[in-house]
């Protein structure tokens, strides 16, 4: 069983940035792939960025590539989502989820474990 914690979430003007992180209890975290999905008002939840479980390979939605920045620290336990440049349409919940075994990323299906989120609001 895994236990996910997100924070770092807040409001922050356009063009601004933040880091947001998910900590992770319980074992093996190391072979979890992790990934970060948003949720934006009144639309379904989307896929923005993964990592495996070396930490090496990473994944991002088109629209955060250059600006979104995942990695992760298994001694920590912890998976981190730096975001800069932040634009209003990055405004949602954003949750961290683990996943084991080999997936396709994008898919909020293939995730086990999945935390209770936190509010990104970007102003204009």
């Amino acid at each position: 069983q895994v236990q996910l914690v997100e924070s770092g979430g807040r409001l922050v003007q356009a063009g601004g940035s933040l880091r947001l992180s998910c900590a992770a209890s319980g074992r093996s975290f190391s072979t979890y792939f992790m990934g970060w999905f948003r949720q934006p008002p009144g639309k379904e939840r989307e896929f923005v960025a993964a990592i495996g479980w070396r930490g090496r390979d990473t994944y991002y939605t088109d629209s955060v590539k250059g600006r979104f920045t995942i990695s992760k620290d298994n001694a920590k336990n912890t998976v981190y989502l730096e975001m800069n440049n932040l634009k209003p349409e990055d405004t949602a919940v954003y949750y961290c989820a683990a996943a084991t075994g080999w997936i396709t990323v994008t898919l909020p299906g293939e995730y086990n474990y999945w935390g209770q989120g936190t509010q990104v609001t970007v102003s204009s």
